[in-house]
């Protein structure tokens, strides 16, 4: 079956729509004296860590917020990484906190997570606010799995007592994005790399999400006929231009009814849900 009006989910306009109308909350916050402010942390000088901050920073210039970066030389110690996430939580300034992934090998990166406070971690990976998502306190939700399902229901794509199938078990991505398709009543399969017969699990989802990290792992003959499909992968393939998504998107987008880009689908909404959890974090303050 051939889905002959198949639907981009575009995420680069989505994300504009978000801007616009954080730009008219940090209008209103400002007016108030409260001024949003984003802290990256960054250690060492991995040149995509670079690229994937100055993004940040500039989106923030965008929507008013203040921004800064805070550099750690590569051969900190975890004191030293642990020392600046005190000090940044302990600031007034600060509304929320990043710390730029990945650190260093040798810093215990999950330790350095833990010391970002609940109210500051806009990121929303900490193992405090993950615990949050799975029993209902209060906590910012993860990025790119909180951007995935915000363009769902930008879409107005239905998620309650929908089939979901997530392949892909990371604790930044796969399994917080699971949790908050059960969190609004989804039936929720987690499947990975190593999951025998794989396209006949994907087969049964109305809604899949490919997070695994595989360049075009999923195929079209994987996908249910009328599926939404959501492409969090970016993955480098040597003799290929640009990104390319864990979906194979030529085949996938002839049977599914949405489907993502890569790039312009997931990771643009990234960014704009970091900027609206750190809006919200000053609001909370304030």
């Amino acid at each position: 079956m051939t889905i002959s009006t198949t639907v981009l989910l575009d995420g680069t306009a989505t994300a504009r729509t978000i801007r616009a109308e954080l730009t008219a909350q940090v209008k209103v916050l400002k007016e108030r004296g409260i001024v949003p402010h984003l802290a990256a942390v960054l250690i060492g000088a991995d040149p995509a860590s670079e690229t994937y901050v100055s993004m940040k920073a500039k989106s923030c210039k965008w929507v008013g917020m203040g921004s800064s970066v805070h550099r750690l030389p590569a051969d900190a110690t975890q004191t030293q990484a642990e020392e600046l996430v005190e000090r940044l939580n302990a600031d007034p300034v600060v509304s929320g906190i990043l710390v730029q992934h990945p650190v260093p090998k040798h810093l215990h990166e999950p330790a350095i997570l833990d010391k970002v406070s609940v109210g500051k971690d806009v990121d929303g990976i900490s193992r405090m606010s993950l615990g949050g998502l799975i029993n209902g306190e209060p906590a910012f939700p993860s990025c790119t799995p909180a951007g995935i399902i915000e363009l769902l229901d930008r879409y107005a794509i239905p998620i309650e007592g929908k089939t979901a199938v997530v392949v892909g078990r990371s604790i930044i991505l796969g399994k917080p994005v699971a949790m908050m398709l059960l969190n609004r009543n989804a039936t929720v399969t987690i499947c990975h790399s190593r999951t025998p017969n794989l396209g006949e699990v994907t087969r049964q989802a109305d809604i899949l999400v490919a997070a695994v990290g595989r360049a075009e792992l999923i195929k079209g003959d994987m996908i249910k006929p009328g599926a939404v499909v959501i492409d969090a992968g970016y993955n480098r393939v040597e003799g290929r231009s640009g990104d390319v998504g864990d979906v194979e998107f030529e085949s996938a987008s002839r049977v599914a009814s949405h489907i993502t880009p890569v790039p312009g689908g997931v990771g643009p909404m990234t960014i704009a849900i970091l900027l609206r959890n750190t809006v919200q974090a000053a609001e909370r303050v304030g």
